[in-house]
């Protein structure tokens, strides 16, 4: 309280000064003169006023504002309440600093030391970081592969002409596509399956085509890869021409065959449980696991094996194939598994004779080009009798118990292609104008 009575009484007295001053009324209510009172910021030391909170900062803020109208003048010093202020530093205007021109790309500056001697012309190159060139896995592990295989890159004249549309696709490895059908061709001979029906004293060949039709109706009920239906043929076939099977166990032999199959082709594969659902619970799983096991045993664990879709892929391409005659071509390679008699051929050439099947049943022309020729390694002679089997296929599909296939292709996604009517006479005709050759 005695503080605030102290810091009132100068304010009154002020206060009555600052009126006495205002103004001088005359005679007649003129205004004689008039005196304002100046910036209070300018008269500190003439004013005898304590500094209050208010009031101080009132002062900072103005002796603030002068300091930048007026760079080179002293900071004002704010006395306190026992009239004793520390000196506050006002901060200097904020300067522009002056901003050099960057150089342009490839322009030559001279840096001079103090002395001005011995400068030396140096280039700016372009600051920028240039942009990483990124490159798939896929594409790393192929130039590897090439590299350790001592392969280089073929021009594109050097590259056949099915295989140009797909030059910049890593996948389809244009550079040494044809040296790894080449392969394929001399594999498809090594642990290749034999006429064993004649070693089997319980199955026929047609417990094996009603074991087939089974396959073929799970593997479209589990939406499988069709890498996995042809390999499971080829596991069933293998074994049944190394080991004699009873005939309660042709149908564990199949399960443990695809189970075997989708483990190596498919990305997520059926578990054991879904194949014990899917046969009715005939079999245990400590059955099916010993199975499997015995089944990788007898085939030395020799799974890597060129089947006939790996050709269908290649000659359906040579082809030029359209989707009616794509869908043709897999509807009787999918009638040549159930047919035992065509295990005599070859994987190539059964896809070859399924390539044309379908030509001949879509009557296309030439029913055999020039380039299927050389990318099959098959003259039309040399196919006519496998294809025959085929196309004899087709006719007794409808009327067939074991119709999977058929209704299959009987869908609108695969094009109603089984709905064709067969090319048996073609086939005769040109079986008794051209001497046939045999595989």
């Amino acid at each position: 309280m005695a503080t605030r009575n102290q810091n009132l009484i100068p304010q009154q007295q002020r206060g009555a000064a600052v009126q006495k001053q205002k103004a001088v009324v005359g005679k007649g209510g003129e205004v004689k003169s008039r005196t304002a009172l100046n910036n209070i910021s300018n008269n500190v030391e003439n004013v005898n006023r304590p500094i209050t909170r208010s009031f101080g900062a009132k002062l900072l803020a103005n002796a603030q504002t002068q300091a930048v109208a007026a760079p080179n003048k002293k900071p004002v010093t704010l006395p306190s309440d026992n009239q004793i202020a520390p000196r506050v530093p006002v901060p200097r205007p904020a300067t522009k600093k002056q901003v050099k021109p960057v150089p342009k790309q490839n322009e030559v500056i001279d840096l001079d030391s103090e002395s001005g001697k011995g400068t030396k012309p140096m280039s700016i190159s372009d600051p920028r970081p240039k942009k990483r060139e990124v490159h798939s896995l896929t594409s790393v592990l192929s130039a590897r592969s090439k590299v350790a295989c001592g392969i280089s890159e073929k021009p594109n004249s050097q590259i056949d002409e099915i295989d140009l549309p797909d030059v910049n696709n890593h996948l389809c490895v244009v550079e040494y596509v044809e040296e790894l059908y080449t392969f394929y061709k001399q594999q498809q001979h090594v642990c290749r399956p034999i006429d064993y029906m004649d070693k089997q004293r319980d199955i026929n060949p047609k417990m094996r085509s009603i074991l087939i039709d089974w396959i073929l109706e799970v593997h479209h009920k589990f939406e499988l890869m069709p890498e996995t239906l042809y390999l499971t043929t080829y596991i069933i076939d293998r074994y049944l021409s190394l080991e004699g099977v009873a005939r309660r166990q042709l149908q564990l032999v199949g399960m443990c065959a695809m189970l075997i199959a989708c483990k190596y082709e498919e990305i997520w594969a059926p578990e054991v449980s879904d194949f014990i659902h899917i046969a009715d619970n005939a079999y245990s799983r400590e059955e099916i696991l010993v199975m499997e096991k015995e089944i990788l045993n007898k085939l030395e664990w020799y799974l890597t094996v060129p089947t006939a879709y790996m050709f269908l892929v290649r000659f359906v391409k040579a082809a030029k194939a359209d989707k009616e005659l794509e869908h043709m071509i897999y509807f009787f390679a999918e009638l040549g598994l159930m047919q035992y008699s065509l295990i005599q051929y070859c994987p190539s050439m059964v896809a070859a004779s399924a390539v044309y099947a379908a030509r001949c049943t879509l009557k296309k022309s030439p029913l055999w080009t020039d380039t299927l020729e050389r990318h099959t390694s098959y003259s039309e002679p040399q196919l006519l009798n496998c294809a025959q089997v085929l196309v004899n296929a087709h006719v007794a599909a409808p009327d067939n118990k074991l119709k999977v296939v058929h209704k299959k292709y009987m869908l609108e996604q695969f094009g109603r292609v089984a709905c064709h009517p067969p090319a048996v006479g073609l086939i005769e005709g040109l079986k008794s104008v051209t001497p046939s050759s045999s595989s």
